[in-house]
């Protein structure tokens, strides 16, 4: 939802979010996606107005059975967001690999949003020239369509791949293959847990930001797990020990099919993120 900056932020907006007197401003680190941090609030850019303020809107209210949640900081008119910018109270913490933890978390987080109603930029389709949110949004339509990357290919996106990028588009293919139809409602999830989840030793994990998908909850699990396996060195054994999970094997597909579809279509994308892609593959392939 936000971007990393290239730059901190200008004294107008820290002045507007009451930090006009905060005179440290450091890299705020893991996490907040390259925020800036004056004490207890933390100063991000934003790459999306509406999912910004979507997510700050639901961060001021909503209650998680034992997760914290960074809350968002007003502006001095109100506003959530500010010329591109936006501020969130600091809390403690950093990336894990704990991600039984964070698979965990994921559950009872969506039991929370299952409440939530879908918004509106949900709905809408990316409309070139894309933005960098545009590229999930249909990464994400890519794992679900009947004919897997129909849309993209509608708009020319599978144009001018890399090489790994059109493995990516052959893995896509092979797996998409092995769907079948699911059952579980879609609803509103945080499709982005992996590395974005603070720990801070015995402490109440702690969720940032909300990355919105209107997809089944155990998907939004599932995209955790691929990510831990393709990326965060989680052992095999990860996938089994959420086996129970409704759907569980094809929930991991699509989750998967989404990676793929995100590695082959963002232009910031290198080979060398697709082996562990190509492993989680190879071990999605044998539960289903």
């Amino acid at each position: 939802m936000t971007a990393v900056s290239s730059g901190q932020p200008p004294q107008h907006i820290c002045s507007i979010f009451g930090l006009g007197e905060v005179e440290l401003v450091v890299a705020s680190g893991a996490g907040w996606d390259g925020g800036w941090r004056l004490g207890d609030v933390v100063l991000s850019p934003v790459a999306d107005h509406a999912r910004a303020a979507w997510s700050a809107r639901v961060r001021e209210t909503l209650a998680v059975d034992a997760v914290r949640l960074a809350r968002p900081v007003r502006a001095s008119d109100g506003r959530y967001v500010v010329s591109g910018w936006c501020a969130n109270t600091y809390i403690e913490g950093a990336p894990e690999p704990r991600y039984d933890e964070v698979v965990s978390l994921s559950l009872r987080l969506h039991a929370a949003t299952a409440q939530l109603a879908r918004p509106r930029f949900l709905m809408q389709p990316a409309v070139a020239p894309w933005a960098d949110v545009d590229v999930f949004v249909a990464a994400d339509r890519a794992a679900w369509e009947t004919v897997p990357l129909r849309s993209a290919r509608a708009v020319g996106a599978l144009e001018g791949l890399s090489g790994d990028g059109k493995r990516s588009i052959e893995l896509i293919g092979q797996l998409a293959s092995l769907r079948k139809p699911v059952r579980a409602p879609d609803q509103l999830v945080h499709g982005d847990l992996f590395g974005t989840v603070l720990f801070s030793g015995s402490t109440t994990p702690a969720v940032t930001d909300l990355t919105p998908y209107w997809r089944p909850a155990v998907w939004a699990a599932g995209v955790t797990v691929v990510d831990a396996l393709s990326w965060g060195g989680a052992d095999e054994g990860l996938i089994g020990r959420w086996e129970d999970l409704p759907e569980w094997p094809q929930m991991l597909l699509r989750a998967l099919l989404f990676r793929l579809a995100v590695h082959a279509l963002h232009p910031r994308s290198t080979p060398e993120a697709l082996p562990g892609l190509v492993r989680t593959a190879e071990l999605v392939r044998l539960i289903l």
